[in-house]
This record gives structure tokens, C-alpha cells and sequence, in this order.
């Protein structure tokens, strides 16, 4: 099976979309701007849905769910969420359908909803109006809830994971009773996140807070994780948002307090979606295919018999098997590939595209040797093992393999965050060298809409812990106090 996909070099976002198909990830459906998830990548977003779910529950938030359709008065509620959401949002307008003279089918006229329903773009003012009825008193707070679900958000240009108009997502909501602690469960889950992608995805994240202009409508303060691809281009990860009081006021949300005060509550909410899998795909893939990291594979071994004859699959079989128990019993998931309809190097070839970890090969050959061949997917280098000491080497190279794509992914990172000071080295460093460029801005939401109309890069993050200094803003040429960075994004 030639793989045939085109290279990063020659076009880096064909390769990425003929990638995401032949790898059995996702394909375009029959319906605009919708995905059809393939068993192989819903395999992958299933390992970090769990994984994410734990990390929600270990920090203390429940599972719950909400509607997907939303009243439109709703959302009128909170002025700058409808403006954030306006332009994208699917309405539902009838109930039923008719047949017309001709056979065909119609929208029933007489069937219009009195309040047209909104399919949700996010869950907020559903939640908010559902908050009221559970909140009375301080002793009620916080309510900290999570909903697994998906989202439709209409989009004229899709791409497979990274931009469709519906997609899956997790979104926490969150009631607090101060703006401390408000505060604190926006920013615990930005690391939540950061430490799920950089353990688990192996990709190194830059923690920060957006500017005004880049916020979550009707947030006071957002959250992010953004990662690097590639191409040179910035992914936001994640997002964590400190919704102040506005929904809780929007709603009426309000609370008695110990003091015996009624008190409207502090809100957050977060959410990581499907996009996660296209940051992925993205970050350590090659011309060969996907790299998958370990922690997520479907399939972190499989094993290849390479025979001729009933006989001698018979022998290789009954060491592959063996092999294959032992592994599982420590956790790791392999794949037995026997099958006769393929031949050893279109399997090796299928694997490699998939992403698979690590390849086993075992022929006559090793047999009499009591060896096999130990591929490893991220450097392709192979090794010839002993049968005693094949169980050790898997478990100690997916360890290895791990923290080495995490380790390649840093190192390309770090060194595509450049410090500019004038405006002719930004826009440089923009078209050519690509990546993160750290510069001074004047603060002002002008300067960065005109460097965004001139160069299409915006201010990624102002980066967490960031430090004043005096500074000439690399645009306007004020003064200016921080840098902040500056990238063409996804």
C-alpha cells in the first residue's frame, strides 16, 4: 500500500488533510462543514476523553447534561456573549415537515415554534438559567459541573478537526461564592489542561491570559494554552474563562451569604475540544505519516508475522501470542496481525501510516534465534531484541518514545520564539521564519487590529508571569511595558 502522501515541505496543509483521511482519523460526511469520526481517530479522542474526565473528577467537578437546544431570549440575556455568538449560530425555526402536491417534502408553515430555539454554540445561558433554581444559599456553592457534549458553531470554512460546524467537547461551568475562588478554578483548569496536552500529547504549551480583543465572549479574563504546529503556526489548546458576574446577573443568580447578604456568584467556565486531535496529528507527525505519543495510541504494539506456509505461521503464532498476553497483562495494548490477505510490507507500510508506536517482526529466522525484530515509529530505527528481554525494551522505549516527542516538540518551539524590537524585523521573522515572535505592544486594542489587517498574526498570550519592563511598542512606537506574543494561527 503506497502511502503517496504529499510532504510537509511541498504543502503542509494537503499534507495534513490527506494525512487525517488515510489515516483512517475522519472524513468529510454528506452534511456541510460536518465530520464522520472513523473508529481508529474516535479511538484516539476516547484515551483523552478519559484521561480528561479523570483529571475533572481528581479536581473535583461532576458530570452532568444539559440541552442542546437554547431559547433565543436566552441568549438576548448577556449582550456581549450574543454579539460573540451571533454570527454563528443555528437556528431551529419548525417542527415538522410535510408532503407537498408534487411528492416532495415541505416545511410545514403552520408548524412554527412560537421562540425559535438556538442549537448551542456553548452552554452558558442554559446552564445560568438552570444555576437559579439551584442556588439559595452559600451552602449550596460551589457547584462545580462538566458536560461532555457536542456544539455547532456555523463555519463557511471547515477543516477536518481543526474547523468544523459541529464538533465534541467537554465544557465546564462552575458557581462560586467569591471572586478568589472564581478566579482560582479558571486558572487551576488552565493547568489541568497544560498538563494533560504536555504529559499525554507530548506538546510543550505556553500558559497566558488573552487580550481584550481575543476574549471569550463576556469573560473578564481568558485562560489559554498555546501550542506550536509545525508549520510554524500557533494552535490554541485550551481555554479557561473568568466570567466575573455577568451571567450570574444576566440570570439573576443570586445567593444569601453567611452574613445574610444576597450576593450574585462568580462564574468560570473551560472547555478543550476535537481540535485537540488536529494539534495532534500536527505536532509530530511526518511524511511517513502519524507519530502517535504512546499515552494515546489505539494500538502501542503490533506484531507482524513475516512466514511462508501454514507451518511456519503456526510456530511464529504461538510465540507472537505469548508475547502479545504478557504485554497486555502489564497494560500495554498490542495487536496481533495475521492475517492472509496482506503482505508483511503493506502491513509495515499500514502501521507506519497509523501511527503505531512500535512494530514487532518475527520470522523463521528469529525463531531459530529466539530474537525479534523492535521498529520504533518516531525514529524508524530498528533493533534486533531477544525473546527474554522483549518486554522490558517495549516498556522501557514507550516510555522513552514518549518523553522524546514531547522533548523534539520543545526544542523546535523554543527555538522558533523570537524577541523582536522594530516592526520591519517582525514582519520578517513572520513570513520567514515563521513561529512565536515576542514584541513590546502599547496595550491598545488599535495597534493590534492594524498588525493583525497588516500581517494576520495576533497576540497569541500576554504569557503568565510576564515581567514590566520599559519598552518602545514594536507598531505605534509608544511606550510600552510588556512583550507579548505575536503568532499566525490556526
Amino acid at each position: 500500500m503506497g502511502k503517496n502522501l504529499t510532504s510537509r515541505a511541498e504543502d503542509y496543509s494537503k499534507w495534513y488533510n490527506e494525512l487525517v483521511v488515510k489515516a483512517d482519523l475522519a472524513e468529510n460526511s454528506g452534511v456541510r462543514g460536518c465530520m464522520v469520526i472513523k473508529p481508529y481517530g474516535f479511538a484516539i479522542w476516547e484515551k483523552m476523553q478519559a484521561e480528561l474526565d479523570r483529571m475533572f473528577k481528581a479536581t473535583g467537578h461532576e458530570n452532568a447534561y444539559f440541552p442542546l437546544f437554547i431559547p433565543k431570549s436566552y441568549f438576548s440575556k448577556e449582550a456581549s456573549h450574543v454579539d460573540g455568538f451571533a454570527k454563528e449560530c443555528a437556528v431551529v425555526t419548525h417542527y415538522r415537515l410535510k408532503n407537498d402536491e408534487d411528492g416532495g417534502i415541505i416545511v410545514d408553515p403552520e408548524a412554527k415554534l412560537e421562540e425559535e430555539l438556538i442549537v448551542r454554540p456553548t452552554s452558558e445561558t442554559i446552564i445560568w438559567d438552570t444555576y437559579r433554581k439551584w442556588i439559595q444559599s452559600y451552602r449550596d456553592l460551589p457547584i462545580k459541573i462538566n458536560q461532555w457534549a457536542n456544539v455547532v458553531r456555523w463555519e463557511m470554512r471547515t477543516r477536518l478537526f481543526l474547523r468544523t460546524a459541529e464538533f465534541l467537547w467537554q465544557e465546564g461551568h462552575t458557581a462560586h461564592a467569591t471572586k478568589e475562588e472564581a478566579v482560582e478554578e479558571a486558572e487551576l483548569m488552565m493547568r489541568v489542561y497544560a498538563d494533560f496536552v504536555e504529559r499525554f500529547m507530548a506538546l510543550p504549551v505556553i500558559k497566558g491570559t488573552k487580550t481584550e480583543s481575543e476574549r471569550f465572549a463576556g469573560a473578564l479574563e481568558t485562560y489559554c494554552i498555546e501550542a506550536l504546529m509545525q508549520d510554524g503556526k500557533a494552535l490554541q489548546a485550551g481555554t479557561s474563562h473568568f466570567l466575573g458576574q455577568n451571567f450570574a446577573k444576566a440570570f439573576d443568580v443570586k445567593f444569601a451569604s453567611k452574613e445574610g447578604t444576597q450576593e450574585h456568584v462568580w462564574a468560570t467556565s473551560w472547555g478543550v475540544s476535537t481540535r485537540l486531535m488536529g494539534a495532534l496529528v500536527m505536532t509530530h507527525s511526518d511524511d511517513n505519516g502519524l507519530v502517535l505519543p504512546p499515552k494515546l495510541a489505539p494500538i502501542q504494539v503490533v506484531i507482524v508475522p513475516i512466514y511462508r506456509g501454514e507451518e511456519q505461521l503456526d510456530a511464529i503464532s504461538q510465540v507472537a501470542k505469548e508475547l502479545q498476553r504478557e504485554l497486555q497483562l502489564l497494560g500495554v495494548s498490542v495487536k496481533y496481525d495475521d492475517r492472509d490477505t496482506h503482505k508483511p510490507g503493506w502491513k509495515f507500510n499500514e502501521y507506519e501510516l497509523k501511527g503505531v508506536p512500535l512494530r514487532i517482526a518475527i520470522g523463521p529466522r528469529d525463531l531459530e534465534k529466539r530474537t525479534v525484530e523492535l521498529a520504533r515509529r518516531d525514529t524508524m530505527s530498528k533493533e534486533t531484541v531477544s525473546k527474554d528481554e522483549i518486554v522490558d525494551r517495549v516498556q522501557s522505549l514507550l516510555v522513552e518514545m514518549q518523553s522524546a516527542l514531547y522533548n523534539k516538540a520543545l526544542k523546535f518551539r523554543d527555538s522558533h520564539i523570537t524577541e523582536v524590537e522594530t516592526y520591519d524585523e517582525f514582519k520578517d521573522i513572520l513570513e520567514n521564519k515563521t513561529g512565536f515572535v515576542s514584541a513590546f505592544w502599547d496595550g491598545t486594542a488599535e495597534t493590534e487590529e492594524k498588525i493583525k489587517n497588516e500581517t494576520k498574526a495576533t497576540i497569541r498570550c500576554i504569557p503568565l508571569n510576564v515581567k514590566e519592563e520599559a519598552g518602545t511598542c514594536v507598531y505605534s512606537g509608544e511606550p510600552a511595558k510588556i512583550r507579548v506574543l505575536f503568532a499566525k494561527a490556526y
